[in-house]
C-alpha cells in the first residue's frame, strides 16, 4: 500500500486534529482516515447541537 498522497501540512493537521502520530496518518487506508475525520466531525457538532434554543 503507498502512502496517502497529501501534503505535509495537512498531514499535521491530521495527526493534531486525530491524535496520531504522522507517520501513521501517511500509512493510513484512505477509508479508515476518512471514517475517523468523520467520527471527528460528528464529535464536534454533538457540543453545538446540545446547547439547544435559548428560548428553553
Amino acid at each position: 500500500m503507498r502512502p496517502l498522497q497529501i501534503s505535509l501540512e495537512t498531514a499535521q493537521k491530521l495527526s493534531k486534529a486525530l491524535g496520531v502520530p504522522i507517520e501513521q496518518i501517511m500509512h493510513m487506508p484512505q477509508h479508515i482516515l476518512v471514517q475517523k475525520l468523520l467520527e471527528l466531525e460528528k464529535q464536534n457538532k454533538a457540543p453545538d447541537e446540545t446547547e439547544g434554543n435559548p428560548d428553553e
